[in-house]
């Protein structure tokens, strides 16, 4: 995927999620599954109600199954990246959609608020995470530089699809899905080279 593309699947996910909505249709987690992304393509996610705690597992939504199926997408089209940026971008958006599939799951409605950023709502839902959600805020911050024209180094690029590979791992454990096969072992060597500036995407 080209770093435009990317660009593109965040201004539509943007990062957000609207925590005054209930279901997994709501906008920010129908932006992130329904997005361009591995698959090149956009779609619907429809609209599954979440459910608070019953006293046993609910069934895995629709669109967090969708999330997680983009996300690892996000992950295989980092490995086959030719430069930094663009590995550093997938990676994040990779991240960014494995943390949605968990709030499908585990979030219900709390009336009406303004969306927030998944990484400030990941710590609420899912107290555990909060170590990973405060790091790829972080990434979040350096993605914006990127798509601005900065350019990561290749270690800071390799460095953040490892973490977001371990991070969907945990994520897929938490929800009770099995794991994906491993991403390759060999990913293909980057340079490091500024981006094409890119409009501000509002979050992630």
């Amino acid at each position: 995927m080209s770093t435009h593309h990317t660009s593109r699947a965040y201004e539509l996910a943007a990062g957000h999620y609207d925590t005054s909505a209930g279901s997994a249709g709501s906008a920010g987690l129908t932006g992130l599954a329904g997005s361009t992304g591995s698959t090149g393509s956009t779609g619907s996610t429809g609209h599954t109600e979440l459910t608070g705690l019953t006293g046993r597992r609910p069934p895995v939504a629709a669109a967090c199954l969708d999330l997680i199926d983009r996300s690892r997408g996000s992950l295989l089209l980092a490995c086959r990246a030719g430069d930094s940026a663009e590995r550093y971008l997938e990676s994040h958006l990779g991240a960014l959609r494995a943390a949605a599939a968990l709030l499908a799951v585990r979030s219900t409605a709390t009336g009406r608020s303004r969306p927030r950023s998944v990484w400030d709502v990941l710590p609420l839902v899912a107290p555990e995470l909060s170590e990973w959600a405060a790091f790829f805020a972080g990434s979040a911050r350096r993605r914006v530089v990127i798509q601005r024209g900065g350019a990561p180094t290749p270690r800071e690029a390799d460095d953040l699809l490892r973490q977001a590979e371990v991070f969907l791992e945990i994520v897929q454990d938490l929800i009770g899905v099995p794991r994906a096969e491993p991403l390759p072992a060999y990913i293909a060597p980057v340079t490091a080279y500024p981006s094409p500036a890119t409009s501000s995407p509002r979050g992630g």
